[in-house]
């Protein structure tokens, strides 16, 4: 669509938006029987506050033609501030098709119906009645990402002029994270991979139908190019026939080798360490190996993780996340995203790939259980309730949270002690 195209689909938009509310508010005035005025200037007698509003540069248009029914009742209401209808409703009215019916995504405040997190329903210094004008009302809400972007080195230069030049504001049918449009599709409606540059700086690999945000960092990073901060090292010296076909082969994108296989060429003395251990964590065995965690290009994270440790182990142990979430008493690990202060990731000898051979040991390293409790544990004291088990802290608490205090698996202590103290159940 040219610049005239879109010129004339908004003067048709505001006709018709203008047409629906004198309509409404003639249909509303005949309903309450007003007087002349009184649909709106009369209001402005009592509310002469709202006078500094029309004053303001955006004024919401049923406000600037005189019509306060347009929205509220002028009698009385089941809703707050006399509304016409609920407030996470009313706005609905007028404004419909916020969201398609086929939305891959939709911006929280639309979904919920708050709309005034955004807008201010009457008048704003901001178009479109924004609170606030450009970025910095994004980064009311998404504090860390502005902060980021006041400290990186390189900026997308699109984020510099506005979050909104990618990003729909209230809902995408397109794509996630209310994108405009799908990646790559999104990305290559600037950088053309026609461009001589744009072949030089990917190796002349035909990466167009890749997903660029598997290595660019879509807001901006310290890298040179945008790249994710964290950068496997043959992509920083741009060896990417290290792990490829060669850029002129028939399959230029595929791995020279699968799984684990791949990784062994660097990394030999790791993987030869963890098939050196009794249990080895299952994703490495699967046929992304270490992809299933790792990131072969470049991450947000250390160690080319994915992403944080809670989305990455959550993807496989979303019932550990959910248990943490529910558990009346938070396990600083799983909570912070620290799983590996329990776990290795890749291989041990212990059970559940735990650290430590002990499990006193192990939760030793953070609780000094010798403070805190005068209870037998250790190797020779046994499991009344299972002579194979020997009594330890998992006897009693349940590491990743339970529904109760102090992670343990029953209501109260008294139920806790007497399925092994039986003598003194009531």
């Amino acid at each position: 669509m040219n610049f005239s195209h879109a010129r004339i689909a908004v003067v048709v938009a505001n006709l018709v938006l203008g047409t629906c509310l004198f309509s409404h508010a003639q249909d509303t005035e005949l309903k309450y029987k007003l007087k002349p005025g009184a649909a709106g200037k009369l209001c402005l007698q009592c509310h002469d506050t709202f006078k500094d509003k029309l004053a303001k540069p955006s004024i919401h248009t049923p406000l600037k033609k005189g019509e306060c029914i347009g929205c509220h009742n002028p009698h009385a209401s089941d809703h707050g501030k006399l509304l016409a209808a609920d407030m996470t409703n009313i706005c609905a009215t007028c404004h419909k098709g916020m969201i398609p019916a086929d939305a891959k995504s939709v911006h929280k405040p639309v979904g919920e119906g708050t709309c005034t997190k955004c807008h201010d329903p009457h008048s704003a210094p901001a178009k479109f009645n924004l609170l606030k004008g450009g970025n910095d009302l994004c980064f009311e809400c998404h504090k860390g990402m502005g902060e980021t972007l006041t400290k990186v080195k390189f900026k997308h230069f699109p984020v510099t002029k506005g979050c909104l030049t990618c990003h729909d504001p209230h809902a995408s049918a397109k794509s996630a994270s209310l994108l405009k449009d799908a990646v790559p599709a999104l990305c290559l409606g600037c950088h053309k991979p026609d461009k001589p540059n744009f072949a030089k700086a990917h190796m002349g690999y035909p990466v167009t139908g890749a997903r660029c945000t598997g290595c660019h960092d879509p807001h901006g990073s310290d890298r040179n190019g945008i790249l994710y901060n964290n950068v496997h090292k043959p992509v920083m010296s741009k060896m990417c026939a290290q792990c490829h076909e060669a850029n002129n082969s028939a399959t230029p994108l595929k791995t020279k080798k699968g799984g684990y296989e791949l990784c062994r060429g660097c990394h030999s003395t790791l993987i030869n360490g963890m098939f050196a251990k009794n249990r080895v964590h299952w994703p490495i065995l699967d046929k992304q190996g270490c992809l299933s965690c790792h990131n072969p290009h470049a991450t947000k994270q250390k160690g080319l993780i994915k992403a944080d440790l809670i989305t990455t182990c959550g993807k496989c142990h979303q019932d550990t996340i959910r248990r943490q979430e529910k558990s009346l008493t938070k396990h600083e690990p799983i909570k912070d995203g620290k799983c590996i202060s329990c776990h290795d990731p890749h291989a041990s000898d212990n059970l559940f790939l735990f650290n430590q051979a002990s499990v006193i040991d192990l939760c030793g390293t953070c609780h000094d259980w010798q403070k805190h409790s005068t209870h037998p544990i250790g190797e020779k004291k046994r499991d009344p309730r299972n002579k194979n088990l020997y009594l330890q802290c998992l006897s009693c608490h349940r590491a990743h949270g339970t529904e109760y205090k102090h992670f343990i698996p029953f209501p109260t202590t008294s139920d806790l002690c007497t399925q092994c103290h039986e003598q003194f159940k009531r």
